[in-house]
């Protein structure tokens, strides 16, 4: 059970972070609301290929996007893994 909340020893900044799944959640919602209009599609193929466009659309808009917080996040994170930054 310990093991569920080491999470909980990072600094508050980095939590909400952390444990978010916002954006996974958007992107779903975009691929559900893109797929349903298609009542059905020729092959899985298809299917895929929507799936594909959507998700590098995505990636191209959010590229230069930092989730809310993140900034605060990454100064302590820096902090944290200084080694691996410098």
């Amino acid at each position: 059970m310990d093991i569920l909340l080491t999470f909980m020893d990072d600094p508050s900044s980095i939590r909400s972070v952390i444990y978010t799944t916002n954006a996974i959640e958007r992107t779903i919602k975009e691929i559900r609301k893109r797929l349903k209009p298609m009542n059905s599609l020729n092959s899985l193929e298809a299917a895929e290929k929507i799936v594909y466009l959507t998700i590098q659309d995505f990636n191209e808009r959010w590229a230069e996007r930092k989730l809310r917080g993140f900034a605060e996040a990454q100064e302590a994170l820096e902090r944290m893994f200084e080694e691996r930054y410098c």
